[in-house]
C-alpha cells in the first residue's frame, strides 16, 4: 500500500494505527535490514505526520503479516472481478460502497462469525490515534549533484544552491508549490516550484561572481580602476548624476573591454575626455574607427594660415600713404605721354 492509499485508509477509518507493518516494497522501504531498516523518505514523512511507527515485515518472513495477505484473493474476487470503472474517482467511490455494504457486513470466520465493521466499531476504533488537523502533503524525493554553475536539475527545472556545495550530492524534496534542497539532513535552499525553466538566486554565487552579476556602481568603479585612470574618470562622470539611469552606460563602457582590450579602452577614454565628450557612444566610435592613438588636430582641422581671417591675410602688405601714391601715379602717367 503506497502513501496515497494509506492516507485514504486513514480518512476512511477516521484514525491512525499506532504501528504500521508494510511489506518491503520500494515505495515504503529503501533498504530492508533486520536491525536498521532504511525507510523511504516520503513514507517516513507520512508516518511522522500521522504519528505512527513504521515497522516493516522481515524479509523472507511471510508469517509476519499473513492475515493481511490472506484478504487479497477475497478483494480480487469480490470487488475487482466483473467490474468496470470509468475513472479513478469512480473506482474509489465504488470501493467505499463495497467496503461498507459488502466486505464490512460479511460474517467472518476468524472473528467468530461477527461482521468486521461491528468489531471495528466496538473494539478497534477507540485504539486509533486521531487524525492530525492538517492534511498530509505528499512530496517527491530525489537526489542531485550540484553542477559548476551552482544549479541542480529537478525534473524539468534548474535550481540554484549555495556555491560552496558545488560537486556535492544533495537531497531534493519537491511538492506542487515548492522545492527544498537538503544536505546531510539540513535545509539549505528553498525555491518556489516551477514546471520548467530556471530558478536562480544570485546570492548563491561566490562573492566576486555576485558583484559581477549585479554590476553595481561599486563594481563599475572597481573594474574601471583596473583598466586605468581615464576609464575610471569616465565611469565616475557617468555615475555622478542619475546613477540608476546612467548605470547601463557605465556597464556598456566596461563591456567594450572584452572586445577591444584594456589598453585600447583606456586610450579611447583618454581621447574622449580630451575632446570633451566622455560618453559610451563616443568611446565606442573611437574604438571602431581605431583613432584612439591618433594625434589631435587644431581647431581649423589643419587649414592653411592664409585662411585665418582678413587681418592675417594682409598682415604683410604695407599701408600706403594716400597723397604720395596719387602724386606718383600722375608723374608716371605724364612721363609715358611725353615718351610717345
Amino acid at each position: 500500500m503506497d502513501e496515497s492509499a494509506r492516507r485514504g485508509a486513514f480518512r476512511y477509518f477516521g484514525g491512525v494505527p499506532r504501528r504500521l507493518v508494510p511489506d518491503n516494497l520500494k515505495t515504503g522501504v529503501d533498504k530492508p535490514n533486520l536491525y536498521d531498516t532504511k525507510i523511504n523518505k516520503a513514507y517516513a514523512e507520512l508516518a511522522t505526520h500521522y504519528g505512527a511507527l513504521v515497522d516493516p515485515a522481515r524479509a523472507a518472513k511471510p508469517k509476519d503479516k499473513p492475515r493481511v495477505e490472506r484478504q487479497m484473493p477475497y478483494v480480487r474476487d469480490s470487488f475487482w472481478r466483473g467490474r468496470e470503472f470509468t475513472s479513478i474517482e469512480h473506482m474509489q467511490a465504488e470501493a467505499v460502497t463495497w467496503s461498507q455494504q459488502v466486505a464490512g457486513r460479511r460474517k467472518c470466520r476468524p472473528l467468530g462469525g461477527a461482521a468486521p465493521m461491528a468489531v471495528f466499531d466496538a473494539l478497534e476504533a477507540a485504539e486509533l490515534l486521531p487524525l492530525p488537523p492538517t492534511p498530509f502533503v505528499l512530496a517527491r524525493w530525489s537526489t542531485a549533484t550540484v553542477g559548476p554553475d551552482i544549479h541542480i536539475k529537478v525534473g524539468r527545472t534548474l535550481c540554484s544552491v549555495p556555491w560552496k556545495l558545488i560537486g556535492r550530492r544533495v537531497d531534493v524534496r519537491s511538492t506542487a508549490t515548492m522545492v527544498q534542497v537538503f544536505h546531510h539532513g539540513s535545509l539549505i535552499k528553498t525555491h518556489t516550484a516551477l514546471d520548467q525553466g530556471k530558478r536562480t538566486d544570485k546570492s548563491d554565487y561566490p562573492p566576486e561572481k555576485i558583484a559581477f552579476q549585479m554590476r553595481t556602481p561599486v563594481w563599475c568603479r572597481s573594474q574601471a580602476s583596473e583598466v586605468g585612470d581615464a576609464c575610471r574618470e569616465v565611469v565616475d562622470q557617468l555615475l555622478e548624476v542619475n546613477v540608476l539611469y546612467r548605470l547601463r552606460a557605465a556597464q556598456g563602457v566596461l563591456g567594450l573591454r572584452k572586445k577591444y582590450g584594456e589598453t585600447r579602452l583606456e586610450a579611447a577614454c583618454a581621447r574622449a575626455i580630451a575632446v570633451g565628450d566622455p560618453s559610451y557612444r563616443t568611446i565606442k566610435g573611437i574604438l571602431i574607427a581605431g583613432t584612439e592613438t591618433e594625434p589631435e588636430t587644431s581647431g581649423d582641422a589643419g587649414a592653411a594660415a592664409f585662411l585665418h581671417g582678413p587681418d592675417r591675410l594682409f598682415a604683410t602688405v604695407a599701408t600706403p600713404d594716400t597723397t604720395d601714391d596719387i602724386h606718383d601715379d600722375q608723374v608716371h602717367d605724364e612721363a609715358e605721354v611725353e615718351a610717345r
